[in-house]
Formats: C-alpha cells, structure tokens, sequence
C-alpha cells in the first residue's frame, strides 16, 4: 500500500461507496464528481429525485448523515494518512439549498438594516451557517454571530458596529 492516496482516487473511493449505498436501498443512482482541488473534493449522487429524497431525508438530516458516514469510511480505509475534505451531495440539495438560504438571509439583512432590530434564524448544522456568515459578510451594516450549542446552535443577524 502506498503512502499517499490522490484526491482523485479518494473521491472515486467515496463515489463507489455511494454507488453500493444506494444501491442497498434499492435506488438508481449515478455519482457525478463535482469538483476536486489539491485537498477537498465534492461528489454528488444524482438520479430520479422521488428515489433521492430517502437519501436526504427530512431537511436533509439523512444526506448529512450519509456525509458523516462517508467521511468515516474514508477515515477507516485511509487510516493514518492525510485525506481530504469532502463534500456530499444528493440530487443536487445542498446546492439549492445553499442558494435559498443566500437569498433568504439576503433579504431578513435588508430587514435587519431598516428595522435596527437583530433576527435570529433557526439552529442549523455548520455548512448551513458558514453559508449564512458568508452571505452577511458581503453585506454593509449587519454583521452576524453564532449562540447556542450543538445541536441548537445558531446564527444571529445584528446590526454592524462600525
């Protein structure tokens, strides 16, 4: 066995086993590398969306656990040596709901702004609010903030102290 395994054939790992996974369920499903850099890489599992939406689950809580499930198998094949992050996706839901959230928190910003009163959104998982702190960052006169604890944790829009 070799001590570097490439980000390519890590992906193409984490692929196959979305491949079998689905498979296991009994869905129909095509895995689609996304993107890869020189340490992270984004593998999408796409097919008919009626199938997909098992494997996402209720506000996506299955595809973060097939995420988690995909990273551990990774970390158990690669035992000791550097991987890369990853991303996993199911029929695209991260993507849509990434542009969503962008434009809903685009909007409860502007709100934010004219009112001078801070809003909290719902407790959320990290990705979900890195999407949230980054889409407020491009945005003059609000700032944001993270409270709570995991699984409750949350961000808070307020205004930007200058």
């Amino acid at each position: 066995m070799t001590t570097e395994t490439t980000v390519e054939e890590q992906q193409q790992m984490v692929g196959e086993f979305l491949e079998g996974l689905a498979k296991s369920f009994g869905i129909e499903a095509t895995v689609q590398n996304v993107a890869a850099d020189e340490d992270s890489f984004e593998v999408n599992l796409d097919g008919d969306d009626k199938e997909l939406g098992l494997l996402i689950g209720p506000n996506g809580n299955h595809l973060v656990a097939i995420h988690e499930v995909s990273k551990t198998m990774l970390q158990r094949r690669l035992s000791g040596l550097d991987r890369a992050r990853i991303r996993v996706d199911v029929g695209g839901y991260r993507s849509r709901r990434r542009e969503a959230l962008r434009a809903y928190v685009q909007e409860l910003a502007q709100n934010v702004i004219s009112s001078g009163v801070e809003k909290g959104l719902e407790p959320m998982n990290a990705a979900d609010r890195k999407v949230v702190h980054d889409a407020v960052n491009e945005i003059d006169g609000v700032s944001t903030v993270s409270v709570g604890d995991e699984p409750r944790r949350r961000v808070v829009l307020t205004i930007a102290s200058d």
